[in-house]
């Protein structure tokens, strides 16, 4: 006799049992209700209003981050509307700058990054890694990578926020939108399907295998998109996560084939990326048991425990998008497989032949300015740390080749890339840290030749952080143009669960103000993008990340005044809509 509900069991907490988990059908033929999930209708950016999570008393009991059911009846999941958060100006790259006020917006866009839509049901996962931590004050922040509830939610908090971006562009509208990488978990063609899908507003089936609760449970539930206003056009950029497993190992013969086993994935329980712990064996992993409400832990544990492997219901879409040959072209293909605009989301079919994720665009006619897209990650079997950026001499020059371009044609050029280089390790923190550039310092001062360079944007940390990039050379008040900003975009999977705007202006004096604004998605009460929000609330405070006391919005708004040459002072002089 088959239960629904995997009664006799549960994996809840820590506790592991054996278990055979199998395919149920519902009690009747009836197909699943779609639903749609419909955002707030008031919708805010940070500077009008912010989303607090409320602190904890020191006493509070410490939950571990499997303990779901637990997270809003001890108070984890808390949060509260707060004030604004006011724009800090910041002049610190433009130092002749006299407070001339904003003349005009040459561009308006949003970023959205590190989304991580994840299949909870793939056997090819580590959750057991993340279940395994310490608790509360662990310090591992990190492994909510391998798992924390929000992963039962990422495809309806990615509806969310286009649903928001929406409300947003009636407002003022966007010139375009960028996606900066990471946007699927574990480089799975269902994942790439999901997010595709919800940006063209299609009915998403967000479950796999035996699609348990689809019929009951509402983040198993089909639902039906809203997707991206089509008058937005967006694009793309390739993340660590996108093309390699849990986006720190090179995909081989094992992990391919986990994806779509009926055996839950049998590694060593080691968090260590570099430990190579997938390749190993020692306990099983572990999927989401959809038929439960709290999406609950099934399969997962040292492998002595288990008689006989535990099995799931195998999905052939659940394949890996890497191949032998290559880690992102099948990944890349997707992007030409959409109804939204533009086609192949920036990639073109040069890209595909050479089976290289790099391009650039020039988002408004008549405006000069330039994107240039850069893949910063690594390349190729063999590597150190595949969560670590890397160039090889290839996309070397290439890169420089585009802004040399850009430089030669009078254009300012923003590179968006899914790696920061050399950022401040926090908001607060001025030090700065690399993240394992090849020769980072070198490729720094490179770009510092191009004085047209306004920005690096990126994602990949998961936190709201702002660099400033001064030309360190001894003539930096004489050529403070040679210097840009970097800024990094938080996830929309971890805490604090923001996207944002970007809204480059022309100054009086010609200078340039790029204000940065986070967005926090409008979500309704009770749906499961709001659930989300609590339970990413919550993972940060279990894993470490955040303490009781916080009650920040870990949201950073800010206008950042970048200094032009006199070239482009007079080249800008007269573009622009003036600013109402």
């Amino acid at each position: 006799m088959c239960s629904k509900n995997f009664s006799p069991f549960r994996l809840i907490f820590t506790l592991i049992l054996p278990l055979q988990l199998a395919a149920c059908g519902s009690d009747d033929n009836s197909a699943p209700q779609i639903n749609e999930w419909p955002i707030a209708k008031d919708v805010f950016t940070t500077a009008e209003q912010q989303i607090l999570p409320v602190a904890l008393s020191p006493n509070t009991l410490h939950i571990r981050p499997g303990d779901v059911s637990l997270y809003e009846q001890y108070g984890y999941s808390a949060w509260q509307k707060g004030v604004p958060l006011p724009h800090e100006k910041r002049t610190k790259l433009a130092p002749g700058y006299t407070n001339a006020p904003n003349a005009a917006r040459l561009l308006s866009f949003f970023a959205i990054t590190d989304i991580h839509i994840a299949d909870k049901e793939s056997p090819a996962q580590p959750i057991y890694i993340g279940l395994s931590a310490a608790g509360y004050g662990s310090g591992s922040s990190m492994l909510t990578s391998a798992y924390s509830p929000i992963i039962l939610s990422t495809i309806q908090v990615l509806d969310a926020a286009v649903q928001t971006i929406n409300a947003l562009h009636k407002k003022s509208p966007f010139d375009f939108g960028i996606s900066l990488g990471d946007t699927i978990n574990n480089t799975q063609y269902n994942e790439i399907r999901w997010y595709l899908d919800v940006l063209d507003g299609k009915v998403i089936t967000p479950s796999s295998g035996a699609h348990a609760g689809a019929d009951a449970i509402d983040y198993q539930q089909p639902f039906k998109a809203v997707g991206l206003n089509k008058t937005i056009p967006w694009f793309q950029v390739i993340g660590n996560h996108d093309q390699f497993w849990m986006g720190s190992t090179y995909e081989n013969t094992k992990t391919r084939q986990a994806h779509v086993a009926d055996t839950i994935i049998n590694m060593r329980n080691d968090p260590d990326p570099a430990s190579n712990a997938v390749n190993g064996t020692g306990a099983y992993m572990g999927v989401v048991d959809g038929s439960t409400p709290y999406g609950e832990i099934i399969g997962a544990g040292p492998e002595e425990l288990f008689p006989s492997p535990p099995k799931v219901i195998a999905d052939e879409n659940r394949h890996s998008l890497a191949t032998p040959d290559s880690s992102s072209l099948k990944w890349m293909n997707e992007f030409f497989n959409t109804t939204s605009s533009p086609d192949g989301h920036g990639f073109t079919q040069a890209n595909l032949e050479k089976n290289f994720t790099c391009y650039s665009f020039e988002p408004t006619p008549g405006v000069p300015i330039k994107v240039i897209v850069l893949d910063d990650t690594c390349k190729g079997p063999d590597q150190l740390n595949y969560a670590a950026g890397c160039l090889d001499q290839t996309r070397i020059d290439w890169l420089k080749g585009e802004l040399q371009k850009g430089q030669n044609e009078d254009k300012l050029m923003i590179i968006a890339a899914h790696i920061p280089i050399l950022p401040q390790t926090s908001l607060t923190d001025t030090r700065i840290t690399s993240l394992s550039f090849q020769n980072d310092k070198k490729m720094l001062a490179d770009l510092h030749t191009y004085p047209n360079l306004l920005l690096w944007i990126s994602g990949h940390r998961h936190m709201n952080v702002v660099t400033p990039q001064p030309n360190n050379a001894a003539d930096f008040t004489d050529h403070p143009e040679q210097s840009f900003w970097e800024v990094e975009t938080a996830s929309l999977r971890d805490f604090p669960q923001q996207f944002r705007t970007f809204d480059i202006r022309r100054n009086s004096d010609n200078t340039v103000s790029i204000m940065i604004t986070n967005v926090d998605p409008a979500v309704v009460e009770g749906s499961p993008a709001a659930k989300s929000r609590g339970y990413a609330i919550g993972a940060a405070r279990i894993f470490g990340a955040t303490t009781f006391k916080d009650t920040t919005s870990h949201a950073y708004n800010a206008e950042l005044v970048k200094q032009l040459s006199p070239t482009m002072q007079a080249k800008i002089a007269n573009y622009g809509l003036p600013i109402q």
